[in-house]
């Protein structure tokens, strides 16, 4: 209950106050922030009621998490900086998701939000011309070249800088499978803006489209993280001017529609921010949502380390498209849909057969991937 009122833009000061004297153990509350991604705003919520002796040891330990954090970031948008200069000389279009474009966004402070590496959507046309300035930035690509020629789509192109340890993921909008339609990258491209660094900016999407790639993204991971529905609940909360009419049309484009209301639907249940006046028949008008939150909210605990079954995670998939026959074709596709985790060590010649063989055994991979223990 502490994290979720820490975590409500307008919380309760003195709910906080009382939840912090009945606290059974500070360190438990600590690693639970640490694993839901919510450091920035349990340190913003209850420092200044940390003064007393008592709370030192606590203090002096959130103080540690924030300053990691922090450290953390502030090298991330560095590298972010540099290589929006390095991409951006050689004309290749690409804006950051995510990370400290949407901490900016959300909560004013590219510090205030847990990251663990750089997101960038490229168009997929540009994937080749992009990886090859990672690679002579420094970066060591987990894709290699003869993939690249294959015609093979990764999850994502993962790269990682062996000095630093930083790790960038190129997107593209053929890596993001969990958009129910592709997406429109030229029309996200064409509505981009700027969002200011320090003094300086960095390309990125529509605040509209943001919000409903953040959407999908909280839904492709069950909202398992309350950070994901953090990011929500301070968007809406915070900037009362975005534009509900072009969320809509955003969220039409890509099929999302029932993710976003969803996300609107836990924004408001779980940290207490109203759905916006525009979308409130919506939300109101799917009866669906207050099962799925109901259901996100027995996994919400846990901070992903209790996954959802096999058969919980499939009725998750199908419920995300609105219809059961448009589910049906939503479910299927992620099912069949191989990333590199399915492809064989040695390259079949048969580049036909061994791609059939590879989305046949999909599903059996990812059945014994999340295979519940049942003493667990």
């Amino acid at each position: 209950m502490l994290l979720l009122e820490s975590c409500c833009p307008q919380c309760d000061s003195q709910r906080i106050a009382a939840l912090l004297a009945s606290l059974p153990d500070p360190k438990r509350l600590l690693s639970l922030a640490e694993h839901h991604g919510v450091i920035a705003q349990l340190s913003a919520a209850v420092e200044p009621l940390l003064a007393s002796p008592d709370c030192a040891p606590l203090a002096a330990a959130l103080r540690g998490s924030r300053k990691r954090q922090v450290l953390s970031t502030l090298a991330l948008t560095a590298e972010l900086l540099r290589l929006s200069n390095l991409l951006r000389a050689d004309r290749v279009e690409a804006v950051a998701i995510k990370g400290p474009a949407l901490a900016i966004r959300a909560y004013g402070d590219s510090s205030a939000r847990h990251y663990g590496d750089i997101d960038l959507l490229v168009r997929h046309d540009d994937i080749r011309r992009a990886s090859e300035i990672l690679v002579s930035a420094g970066f060591h690509a987990r894709v290699s070249g003869y993939e690249l020629q294959s015609g093979k789509t990764p999850g994502q192109y993962f790269f990682r800088r062996p000095d630093s340890g930083v790790i960038v993921e190129l997107h593209t909008e053929r890596t993001l499978r969990y958009f129910p339609r592709r997406l429109p990258i030229d029309n996200f491209l064409q509505r981009k803006t700027a969002v200011a660094l320090g003094a300086r900016a960095i390309p990125a999407l529509a605040l509209e489209d943001e919000f409903v790639l953040i959407s999908i993204h909280g839904a492709k991971h069950f909202w398992e993280r309350l950070m994901w529905v953090s990011d929500v609940a301070a968007l809406v909360h915070r900037h009362p001017q975005l534009d509900w009419r072009r969320v809509r049309q955003s969220a039409t484009e890509v099929g999302a529609e029932r993710m976003v209301r969803l996300a609107l639907f836990l924004a408001e249940r779980c940290l207490r921010v109203p759905v916006p006046a525009e979308m409130k028949r919506e939300v109101a008008g799917d009866a669906a949502c207050p099962r799925i939150a109901r259901k996100i909210e027995t996994w919400l605990p846990y901070a992903g380390h209790e996954p959802p079954p096999l058969t919980e995670r499939a009725l998750f998939r199908l419920r995300m498209r609105g219809h059961w026959l448009a589910g049906a074709r939503y479910l299927t596709r992620l099912s069949l849909s191989t990333t590199e985790e399915d492809w064989p060590a040695i390259t079949d010649s048969n580049s036909k057969a061994s791609s059939l063989r590879e989305s046949l055994a999909r599903p059996f991979r990812l059945a014994k991937k999340y295979r519940r223990n049942p003493e667990a």
